[in-house]
């Protein structure tokens, strides 16, 4: 019997959860012979129907938003679609990541229907900031030691594996990202410090509540895994504790 889901805030009209780092959220014509879902798993927990409003990627773990009923779910997913909310992710990527940056490049989309090439570019803007660094004496690549560093990342936009795109274009490959980041470097993580997983976690949702508009900002702390390797670099100060925030919505800020 799989582990119960981590609860981060209930209410009426939606719940809050931590996604598993590789756990599918629904099922789609690429899960083949997959037979656990966060959507299936969750409502068996909690007994009812729930209803996704945004996704996350299957390797990515984090914090997740599914509505209780219909209207709130059109509402949550509208907020998404509208760029009304507010994410926060911490992402270990090789090199020394830059102190702050905003990452504009456009992205093409990836849905298998036709060749990338052939799909238009679209707006894509990611805010950076590095927390903290780490360099090894290990010669992992063609150096002799080897620097990582953890990123605060805040995606603007939504588009389809943005971050580690953005990330990887930019010269800063996340660890554990087998499409775009680097082989040596993952086997590493995985071999060595016992963390096979892809580094990027979802830790803090901001958004108006579909209801009553208040604001929720939504925290969520890091899997076992991750958190080992953020202590074992010494950047445990950095680590995130679950939590709910409920305040007024002022006008004159985003939800």
């Amino acid at each position: 019997m799989p582990q119960a889901l981590r609860i981060l805030h209930r209410d009426d009209h939606l719940v809050a959860v931590h996604k598993p780092a590789g756990l599918l959220v629904h099922r789609t014509a690429l899960a083949h012979g997959e037979r656990e879902f966060l959507l299936q798993r969750l409502r068996d927990q909690l007994g009812r129907r729930v209803y996704p409003v945004h996704r996350l990627d299957r390797p990515t773990s984090g914090v997740m938003i599914f509505a209780l009923d219909p209207a709130s779910a059109a509402r949550l997913a509208e907020a998404f679609a509208q760029r009304q909310t507010h994410k926060r992710y911490l992402a270990v990527v090789r090199g020394i990541g830059p102190e702050h940056e905003w990452l504009d490049y456009a992205l093409r989309e990836e849905d298998g229907s036709r060749p990338k090439a052939e799909m238009p570019a679209l707006e894509a803007s990611t805010e950076i900031r590095r927390l903290d660094s780490v360099e090894l004496p290990v010669q992992v690549d063609r150096y002799p030691t080897s620097r990582y560093s953890l990123l605060e990342v805040h995606p603007l936009t939504g588009r389809r594996h943005q971050i580690r795109r953005h990330l990887s274009r930019r010269g800063y490959p996340i660890i554990g990202d087998a499409k775009h980041g680097k082989g040596k470097h993952n086997r590493f993580f995985a071999e060595r410090l016992d963390c096979p997983r892809l580094l990027l976690a979802a830790v803090g949702l901001a958004f108006a509540h579909p209801v009553d508009g208040h604001r929720l900002e939504l925290s969520c702390a890091l899997d076992a895994g991750m958190t080992a390797l953020l202590e074992h670099f010494g950047w445990a100060s950095h680590l995130p504790l679950d939590g709910v925030r409920e305040a007024a919505r002022h006008p004159s800020l985003p939800a």
